[in-house]
């Protein structure tokens, strides 16, 4: 693991503060395996930030464990109104970034964010930092204080 280099992963720094750390790795951090492969923990540690979009074209966040899937039919019953697993380039619109370094905050455009209840019990969460090779850990309790989210039970 090395410094932070890549400004969208300062960028992210810079948002949350001296208490989190981003850290860069030279290897792909791009999926919840890669990640987990990288940092040297269980794929369960890996927050996946998952970008979806309704038919009126709002943005909508599902944080899973990376163990889980997101059981779409639970987020748009939450909802009141169908998901769709959005597409690259609605993702990078909506939140600045590019899928496989997805943060949990800081998109362009907030969206509407869910986090699966299951990660309550894992210690501590890594989350993507912003490029496909950044990550940062943090608590159940910061990641949804710094998100604003609701927190339930949106995995299968």
């Amino acid at each position: 693991m090395k410094p932070v280099q890549n400004r969208t992963a300062r960028d992210i720094q810079d948002r949350l503060g001296s208490e989190f750390t981003v850290l860069e790795f030279e290897t792909p951090t791009r999926s919840a395996n890669e990640a987990a492969l990288a940092i040297g923990c269980t794929v369960d540690h890996i927050a996946k930030s998952l970008v979806f979009c309704t038919d009126d074209g709002e943005s909508v966040l599902v944080i899973v464990s990376g163990a889980s899937r997101v059981d779409e039919r639970k987020v748009s019953a939450q909802l009141g109104k169908a998901i769709h697993r959005a597409d690259a380039q609605f993702v990078r619109d909506k939140t600045g970034f590019s899928i496989g370094g997805v943060p949990p905050l800081g998109h362009k455009t907030p969206p509407v964010v869910m986090i699966d209840a299951a990660l309550q019990n894992v210690s501590p969460i890594w989350a993507a930092g912003g490029t496909p090779n950044a990550v940062f850990a943090l608590e159940f309790s910061e990641l949804v204080s710094l998100t604003g989210a609701s927190v339930l039970e949106v995995s299968l």
